[in-house]
């Protein structure tokens, strides 16, 4: 029982969590994978993470208190972090390719690009406020912050789908997230639409 609840701790999470970044450097440095070809996975990663981490809300309005809702609610803050943690190496990784400061500058406006940047700049303030220390000095003003992650989101989006030729990949993670926050906001709206109705039959 004790080895069961170890295995389920946050600790053993967070490896797992890091498990493709750790495997990702380690083809680098041994010379079997070069930077470039390291963009798309750390980015789809980043992005992976912070889909799972805003789903669990939507997910816990449509099904409510259930035991797997309330695991993943415990671990959504170690999903943001991770998605920005692939953030990071995805501009390392980018850093390194490019080789060299003037070629980065010379594409910075590009679409495909300056939303990349925008987004990771949008995720340092989220990734340094996850904690509960944040949550109780920023009081009211934590919750509007955090929503920032959802022009993050749209960001991402932006960045992916102008970087690569093909649409696929990046509806195919992002469509999930968008019909589960509209079934939330119809739910949402559902419940309220319905509270005055049940205080006027009382």
């Amino acid at each position: 029982m004790k080895f069961l609840r170890k295995l389920n701790s946050l600790p053993v999470f967070w490896i797992l969590l890091s498990i493709p970044a750790i495997l990702m450097v380690r083809g680098y440095l041994a010379g079997n994978i070069i930077a470039m070809d390291m963009l798309h996975p750390t980015g789809e990663f980043s992005a992976r993470f912070m889909i799972v981490a805003m789903i669990i809300t939507p997910l816990s309005v449509i099904f409510g208190n259930r035991r797997w809702i309330g695991w993943m609610m415990k671990r959504r803050r170690s999903f943001g972090l991770a998605a920005f943690g692939y953030g990071i190496l995805h501009l390392i990784f980018y850093i390194i390719d490019m080789e060299a400061l003037e070629p980065i500058l010379a594409e910075f406006w590009a679409p495909g690009i300056w939303t990349g940047w925008a987004a990771l700049l949008i995720f340092v303030p989220l990734a340094v406020t996850s904690n509960n220390l944040s949550m109780r000095r920023l009081k009211q003003n934590w919750k509007p912050l955090q929503r920032m992650v959802y022009v993050a989101a749209l960001l991402t989006l932006a960045h992916w789908l102008l970087i690569h030729d093909g649409v696929g990949g990046a509806l195919a993670h992002f469509i999930p997230l968008l019909l589960l926050e509209l079934l939330r906001v119809i739910i949402i709206y559902g419940r309220r639409h319905n509270e005055p109705t049940q205080r006027e039959s009382l």
